[in-house]
């Protein structure tokens, strides 16, 4: 769309011979930015309900502070994983409002007036998986989901996993992230009517094969209602969560 087709979309709103409605579901295609080595999609908030996240593995930390730069322009929030030190201290500097999550990877610039709503509870089967977890969690959190978490519960003690049932039954969606053999996904799932959000990590021993292990068994689990991603998607996981939660909401414009 030019700028005379984008005037005469606004005219046209301002006439009252298109609604608003009808408006937005044109505009969402709009538009993007070329930065030469990124371009950049300043309408995937209108889409999807939150801005373009940066992924910095394998970016300079002069890219990725370029795209930072560039997105806080156009939006009030700011997501970026996979967040080394060098690049998480150049990214803090941008906003006040920025938190380097360490344990996560993660650097978040949260909405000024974010409204946390629903219930996503993260679980882990260990300890060494709550990195992956976190990242999960930090995710949702800034798209505007309540969350809290559930850590080390695996099946080699199932006992403190049962013990706290309520908790997994209170919560709208559930992500459970595991290594090892993988398998404490199917068990909350066979626990719980709520959707479950599988996440296999690159934790154990020998030929778990950098998390393939754990993504088979989850892949293959008995338990209706499973999702799985992939290895250690925290990211992808905490974004669906997310979503899952907010079709719980009754108000149909929020993301």
């Amino acid at each position: 769309m030019n700028r005379d087709q984008l005037r005469a979309l606004l005219m046209n709103v301002q006439q009252g011979t298109l609604a608003v409605p009808e408006a937005l579901k044109q505009l969402r295609t709009l538009p993007y930015e070329n930065l030469g080595f990124a371009s950049l999609d300043h309408h995937r908030t209108l889409r999807q309900g939150f801005p373009e996240v940066i992924f910095c593995e394998g970016k300079t930390v002069a890219q990725v502070v370029a795209i930072a730069k560039t997105l806080l322009r156009k939006n009030n929030a700011l997501l970026a994983t996979r967040v080394e030190p060098p690049v998480a201290r150049a990214l803090v500097r941008l906003s006040k409002r920025a938190t380097y999550h360490e344990e996560a990877r993660v650097v978040a610039i949260p909405p000024p007036k974010l409204l946390r709503r629903g219930s996503v509870l993260i679980v882990t089967a260990g300890t060494a998986d709550i990195p992956v977890a976190e990242e999960a969690r930090v995710t949702a959190d800034i798209m505007g989901s309540t969350t809290d978490t559930l850590y080390d519960v695996g099946v080699a003690g199932l006992h403190r996993l049962l013990g706290q049932q309520d908790r997994l039954h209170e919560a709208r969606v559930v992500v459970v992230v595991a290594g090892m053999d993988g398998v404490l996904p199917s068990v909350v799932g066979g626990l719980v009517r709520q959707p479950v959000i599988a996440v296999p990590t690159s934790r154990g021993y020998g030929a778990h094969f950098g998390g393939l292990a754990a993504l088979l068994t989850m892949l293959n689990s008995c338990a209706a209602g499973v999702g799985v991603m992939n290895i250690d998607n925290g990211f992808g996981a905490g974004c669906l969560a997310h979503r899952i939660n907010m079709v719980g909401e009754t108000d149909g414009d929020q993301p």
